[in-house]
């Protein structure tokens, strides 16, 4: 199916949102692209080890700032091009995360798309990562953490807007669904995540799924009788 078959003036578009860390791959892509970049000296041992400890907050659900890994991991490219990160994540794509994509998870975004969906990716992880696994998955679109270019196109180490975690996840799918068919013209009819996170934006679904969830999330899908997937 087309995809301007799949909407029209009086049929809204319905969008099936896919997370990415631990939902369409295993694993967590911010971690492996710390070590990624510390084994190719992007990277010191003391911002690895920081990166480590803002992980440990995050499974135990302690306070933290969304932009502070994002800001240590890009403080390794500070002053490079849009250019030479591209390449950068386009290398660490190809090495490590393909072979974690999940094929449960590839036939699901197919199966979507069979059923006339519009299928958007959205993840907490690097634009540039994201750009790469949606052209891969043949996905309609995506959205993904932004990070600030000066005026003469070199990075900064900033956040650019708003991290896509969280709350911010179903800020961005909503930006993106008005920005493409106008607002009131689409629906999310199926969303999928690994973690109590994306909690916000699986209650917005018609049909939420939890992927093979953590702890917290599996007991909140039990709760509210939320499908359960395995897709490791």
């Amino acid at each position: 199916m087309e995809p301007a078959d799949r909407y029209s003036e009086t049929r809204p578009a319905r969008i099936a949102v896919f997370d990415f860390d631990g939902t369409l791959i295993s694993g967590q892509s911010g971690a492996l692209l710390s070590r990624y970049l510390l084994s190719r000296g992007y990277l010191s041992p003391s911002q690895v080890t920081r990166l480590g400890w803002w992980g440990i907050r995050y499974v135990l659900h302690l306070p933290k700032r969304q932009e502070e890994p994002r800001e240590i991991i890009f403080s390794g490219f500070a002053g490079c091009g849009a250019a030479e990160v591209r390449a950068v994540m386009d290398d660490f794509y190809e090495k490590v995360l393909v072979k974690r994509l999940r094929p449960r998870a590839v036939e699901e975004v197919n199966r979507r798309l069979g059923d006339g969906c519009v299928t958007l990716l959205v993840s907490a992880t690097f634009e540039d990562i994201a750009a790469r696994a949606a052209e891969d998955m043949r996905f309609d679109g995506y959205v993904a953490t932004e990070m600030r270019l000066d005026q003469d196109g070199r990075y900064t180490g900033e956040v650019e807007g708003e991290v896509v975690a969280g709350l911010g996840k179903r800020h961005a799918v909503e930006r993106w669904a008005d920005a493409r068919f106008g607002r009131g013209r689409w629906i999310v009819d199926y969303a999928y995540g690994d973690h109590y996170s994306d909690c916000d934006l699986l209650v917005e679904a018609a049909n939420p799924y939890a992927v093979s969830p953590g702890h917290t999330l599996k007991r909140t899908a039990q709760r509210l009788d939320w499908p359960i997937v395995d897709w490791k």
